[in-house]
C-alpha cells in the first residue's frame, strides 16, 4: 500500500504543476491529495509540501482548519468561471456545457461553503503591533 500512496502522490503532484499553466486542470486538489499521500507513504515528503513557500500555508490551513481563504477562494472561482466559458466557446457539442455547469456549480458550491480560516494566536498578535 505504502508503493500505491506513494505513485499516487507523485502523480497528483505532476497534475497539481501541469494544473498550474493548464486552466481546466485544477492544482489545489491535486496537491492536497499529493500530501495525504505522501503522508501516508513517505512523511518527509508531506513536511516538505507542508514548508513549499507558495502551498505551505493552504495545506497547513486546509489539514488543520479544513478552511479556505478568501483569496484562494475567489481565485478558484474566477478560474472555473474562465474554464467554464472557454469550453462553452470552444466545444460543438450541446450536451457539454450542461454536464460541465453542474459539475463546475457542485464544485463551486463546495468551495463557496468551506469555512475562511481563523485567526491564529500569532495572527492576533502581529495585528496589536
Amino acid at each position: 500500500m505504502r508503493r500505491f500512496h506513494l505513485a499516487l502522490g507523485y502523480t497528483s503532484l505532476v497534475l497539481g504543476i501541469i494544473g498550474i499553466v493548464l486552466p481546466l486542470l485544477p492544482t489545489t486538489p491535486f496537491v492536497i491529495l499529493a500530501v495525504w499521500c505522501f503522508a501516508r507513504s513517505n512523511p518527509a515528503l508531506a513536511e516538505r509540501l507542508y514548508e513549499h513557500p507558495r502551498f505551505g500555508t493552504l495545506l497547513t490551513t486546509w489539514r488543520d482548519q479544513r478552511a479556505i481563504p478568501s483569496r484562494a477562494k475567489v481565485y478558484a472561482l474566477l478560474t472555473l468561471a474562465l474554464s467554464y466559458a472557454i469550453t462553452v466557446w470552444l466545444t460543438q457539442s450541446p450536451y457539454v456545457p450542461f454536464i460541465l455547469a453542474a459539475i463546475m456549480g457542485s464544485v463551486a458550491l463546495y468551495i463557496v461553503t468551506r469555512p475562511s480560516p481563523r485567526e491564529t494566536a500569532e495572527d492576533q498578535e502581529a495585528s496589536r503591533d
